[in-house]
């Protein structure tokens, strides 16, 4: 099969896989979230009060008490370390897969990075031990930076009108991937193999490999799937020759236009709000309504619901008719609005209804602002700008979080929840004053 044919058959062959590579790799994200207190517990036992854990722990336990949280702070930190761990890694990698795959072309760095996504399974599946664990979250958050590539095949394989709809693609897979991956972990994890066959803990197998082993057939699925299916949609033609700086601060920092360059940093101010209230909602529920983890989880499939439908559907049809622009714009907005009926939320109506104008408004956000970087940058820098764009976003998510955390105990879920309302209504001002793209 040849690996470069034209646009239209490229489109027809490569959406597909690109959806499943996003899809895995926030599953990947996020199946390990309803494991921490599990996963904390089992490990500290494991370890014992000398290991790396234990460590970690002692360490989270003086900022915990400095922070005046009590014990019930650490889990929360210790969970905010895990996932902005996972986030880091993308923000130093998704740039360099980005400005790879616009030298190389995207399908042989999907194909690596893949494989790479899966061998970090493979060590979950046998991580006896937490610094195991820690590597495989390491190598999987490394790989994970390929959603730069994935998002620049889009744009590669979508024309500047609908390049909104493309995007729109990207954001169900998100959708989906954050939804499932916590149902994954939390059914899996009821089945632990240790209890029926209990010597396998020598070979490093534990309560947690169930989980690792479906993930694994999940990436090695999507490995083989682009092989078979995945077209080169970047033609040797037009691909970029100049090799990029690998010191990721200095690629963040590299010249770009001024159009993008604004909405970076208005995707940068967003995502930083955004994600520390997402990561602070079950928080939230628990403080205020007493939720428990059915409570929470319905709480999420809500918010997923809401995303897939808006970006799955909704913004496909509104940015081609009002302009990405004003859509990026309307969602921020909305996500202010939603925001601030969370702060005041005292009736678990109300909580839904933040909820609610929080989802819709980030449906249509967050594809049209990847929209307007694709639309802003070259065609031979697809890859390079939106490796940075998701970079940024990675950053966002790994200091949001953590940020999020400390604000929830120190001051209270009002007071972060208006913060965080008032950091979205200042991404909104910045990108009300980006200029309208150019789509001729």
């Amino acid at each position: 099969m040849s690996q470069t044919q034209p646009k239209s058959s490229a489109k027809s062959l490569s959406l597909g896989v690109i959806f499943l590579t996003i899809f895995i790799d926030l599953v990947g994200f996020s199946v390990i979230f309803p494991l921490f207190p599990a996963i904390l517990d089992y490990y500290l036992e494991l370890d014992g009060d000398n290991g790396l854990l234990a460590w970690i722990l002692a360490q989270l336990d003086k900022v915990s008490v400095a922070a005046g949280g009590g014990e019930r702070f650490t889990p929360v930190l210790f969970g905010g370390v895990l996932g902005s761990l996972y986030a880091g890694l993308q923000f130093f990698f998704a740039p360099l897969w980005g400005s790879l795959s616009d030298q190389k072309g995207r399908r042989p760095v999907l194909l690596l990075t893949t494989l790479g996504t899966c061998l970090s399974y493979a060590l979950w599946l046998f991580a006896g031990n937490f610094a195991l664990l820690i590597l495989a979250r390491l190598i999987g958050g490394a790989m994970s930076g390929n959603l730069s590539v994935a998002t620049a095949a889009v744009a590669d394989v979508t024309t500047k009108e609908n390049r909104s709809k493309g995007m729109g693609l990207i954001g169900v897979a998100f959708g989906l991937g954050f939804v499932i991956g916590p149902v994954i972990g939390g059914l899996c994890v009821q089945f632990n193999p240790l209890e029926r066959w209990p010597e396998l803990a020598a070979y490093g197998i534990n309560p947690f490999s169930t989980v690792a082993l479906v993930a694994i057939v999940l990436a090695l699925a999507n490995f083989f799937w682009i092989r078979a299916r995945f077209v080169e949609s970047l033609p040797a033609e037009k691909r970029g020759k100049e090799a990029e700086t690998r010191n990721p601060i200095a690629r963040l920092l590299q010249p770009q236009s001024g159009a993008v360059r604004r909405t970076n940093f208005a995707y940068l101010v967003y995502i930083l709000a955004f994600s520390g209230m997402e990561f602070t909602l079950s928080f939230l529920g628990v403080e205020r309504f007493g939720y428990t983890p059915g409570d929470i989880t319905k709480m999420m499939i809500f918010i997923g619901f809401i995303l897939i439908l808006t970006q799955g559907g909704i913004v496909r049809r509104l940015a081609p008719k009002i302009g990405e622009k004003a859509t990026a714009l309307t969602g921020l907005i909305l996500v202010a609005t939603g925001l601030a009926f969370l702060s005041q939320a005292e009736t678990q109506g109300i909580l839904y209804v933040g909820l609610a104008f929080m989802a819709f408004g980030a449906g249509l956000c967050s594809p049209t602002l990847t929209s307007l970087i694709s639309l802003y940058a070259h065609e031979s820098e697809q890859g390079r700008a939106l490796g940075i764009f998701r970079s940024i976003g990675s950053l966002g998510r790994a200091v949001g979080p953590l940020a999020a955390s400390f604000i929830f105990w120190w001051f209270g879920s009002d007071a972060l929840y208006t913060i965080g309302a008032g950091f979205v209504l200042a991404a909104a001002l910045l990108c009300w004053r980006l200029p309208k793209p150019d789509k001729s």
